[in-house]
């Protein structure tokens, strides 16, 4: 079963649980990135930013975070840096979902297009970007970019595609490139949206459209679905002290069309895996 946490929220997105216990997350419609303590209190940390479709925790405070291109915000002096703004001379248009590696680095996807204007998708790339400024093309072709997460040996990297209706997979190298993108899972309804990886290496998907979360095992056998009160479950994560919570963020609520967004919590039956934090200064 599952608590509601928060509501009145437009578009949920990019929720991160910090060594606090504190859930970070977005409003993409309305704008915003807010943070939930532990008892309840919710405080805004950046106002009005738009389109944050991810956020990562940073090593030594602070967040990255996703909009129209990447940032780091230093908490202790309430100002933000842009790490990513441009490829190859052209402003970016947009960065979804993200995810630190073991370096620190930020692996993320770009969108070439407004999803919410019904247009036909223009394929985005996936980069990487590094604590010390370096920016790295991996991929290109990618439909709709949406969650990202590493195995627990960090050899493989999740993508969601939601253009696709599939989470795709890739190998990563000792470089940190990757290389071998193929399909990992089909779904059987709806379209992928964020994930996360469990501590047994199961891959847990936000799945808009079909109102559901699934888990995917590491074989990519469909074994859990669990259906969520709103249509749009946008996306979600592991916090509590071992991890053993699931907190499973969205767009609307089908019990209560008022409460809008929402943010629920429930048990996870299999712990969920460590995410690294970013190291930007």
């Amino acid at each position: 079963m599952y608590e509601t946490l928060a509501f009145g929220f437009g578009l949920i997105e990019g929720p991160r649980v910090d060594d606090q216990n504190r859930l970070c997350f977005s409003d993409v419609t309305n704008g915003g990135v807010y943070r939930r303590d532990s008892n309840g209190k919710v405080e805004t940390l950046i106002p009005k930013r738009r389109g944050v479709g991810g956020i990562a925790i940073n090593e030594g405070g602070g967040i990255v975070c996703s909009g129209r291109n990447l940032i780091y915000f230093d908490e202790a002096r309430r100002t933000s840096r842009e790490l990513f703004t441009e490829w190859e001379g052209k402003p970016l248009k947009g960065i979804n979902d993200i995810q630190p590696d073991a370096q620190g680095s930020i692996y993320c996807g770009t969108l070439e297009f407004d999803p919410f204007a019904n247009r036909k998708p223009i394929p985005g790339s996936l980069f990487r970007v590094d604590p010390d400024g370096k920016v790295t093309k991996l991929w290109d072709g990618i439909e709709v970019t949406n969650g990202l997460g590493f195995s627990p040996d960090r050899k493989l990297l999740y993508h969601s595609d939601s253009g696709t209706r599939a989470v795709w997979v890739y190998d990563v190298q000792p470089d940190r490139s990757v290389k071998d993108r193929r399909i990992f899972a089909k779904l059987p309804a709806g379209i992928p949206d964020g994930l996360a990886v469990d501590a047994e290496g199961g891959v847990v998907v936000a799945v808009p459209e079909a109102g559901e979360v699934m888990r995917f095992k590491p074989d990519a056998t469909l074994n859990k679905r669990f259906k969520i009160p709103a249509k749009m479950v946008t996306s979600l994560t592991f916090g509590g002290a071992n991890l053993e919570e699931l907190y499973v963020v969205t767009a609307d609520n089908s019990d209560d069309s008022e409460k809008k967004g929402t943010i629920f919590r429930m048990n996870a039956e299999v712990p969920g895996l460590a995410v690294p934090k970013a190291r930007f200064q």
